[in-house]
């Protein structure tokens, strides 16, 4: 085209018009990527945090969030602080919404914060039976991980394990899996995380000690064994649950009593629930007048 036959008034406009739609694009752009940098320098910590608990990559954790919530920007995620696009289930017994997906008018989890939503994703994860296959990989396989919960069904697009890869690559998020992630001995895979009376624990393997799990989990020894009410000369035997979180001062409605077994003590018994010896033995008048004998029905909550 020949500027030089255009009426300059034409041309003008011409110009004003293409210079308007370049400055659109790019503001569009920008508010985009500004959105998902604000979310990823927002929610960082607590996906590396959780990688540290549960040794879920927290570039997945990261990507997820990014890519279910719409950077924080979703429906479900402003009204029900739902980052991950989790779905009620029949053990949802919390707050819901009930918003189109896959179809009309699906149930949806709704959340107090983001933290709980956070937790709750991991645990989706790790009690998940389809998603066990994913934690004998590297913290640092990202690719693996995006590709096993596409094929695990986590969500039904074909495209969900790319634009996973393509978010992590894009923003570098795989710079978050080095940071505090669970620390294993070669060839040795992670704990699986257990709920007790609503804290986490894990149960110790044969041949491992309090330093093991401490090691694994990024945490000081001191407060582990705090934690499980233990001193440094005792030796937690195999197949104990060890709590990552303090135990409680009363066990949960399903367990209100308990019928005492030859060989338990208030300690053994104070793990197999999740609930605090002193909770235990001043609930039920335990004393030298009083001892714990086999046969004794134990008052938990």
């Amino acid at each position: 085209m020949n500027m030089k036959n255009i009426p300059v008034a034409i041309l003008s406009l011409f110009l004003l018009t293409v210079t308007s739609c370049s400055v659109y694009n790019t503001s569009v752009s920008s508010k985009t990527n500004d959105a998902y940098a604000e979310y990823i320098a927002k929610y960082s910590d607590l996906a590396v945090e959780q990688m540290r608990k549960y040794g879920i990559p927290a570039s997945i954790t990261l990507a997820q969030g990014l890519l279910e919530s719409d950077a924080g920007r979703s429906v479900l995620t402003t009204k029900c602080n739902n980052h991950f696009g989790i779905k009620c289930h029949s053990d949802w017994t919390g707050r819901r919404m009930y918003h189109d997906d896959d179809e009309k008018g699906e149930c949806f989890r709704c959340y107090r914060n983001a933290e709980q939503s956070f937790r709750d994703h991991s645990l989706f994860l790790v009690n998940g039976a389809r998603y066990q296959s994913l934690f004998k990989l590297g913290n640092t396989d990202y690719k693996g991980w995006a590709k096993g919960l596409k094929a695990a069904g986590y969500a039904t697009s074909p495209t969900y394990a790319t634009k996973l890869i393509e978010l992590i690559e894009r923003y570098g998020l795989e710079r978050y899996d080095r940071k505090k992630g669970v620390r294993l001995k070669p060839g040795q895979l992670p704990h699986q995380p257990l709920i007790v009376n609503g804290q986490r624990c894990v149960k110790l393997r044969e041949g491992e000690t309090l330093k093991d799990v401490a090691r694994e989990y990024g945490m000081q020894l001191s407060l582990l064994r705090r934690f499980n009410e233990v001193n440094r000369k005792f030796d937690v035997p195999a197949g104990t649950l060890v709590f990552l979180e303090r135990k409680r001062n009363r066990s949960d409605k399903e367990h209100r009593t308990y019928v005492v077994k030859r060989g338990d003590s208030m300690w053994s018994i104070s793990q197999q629930f999740g609930v605090k010896v002193s909770s235990l033995t001043k609930r039920n008048k335990i004393s030298d007048n009083n001892p714990l004998v086999a046969g004794m029905t134990l008052i938990l909550r």
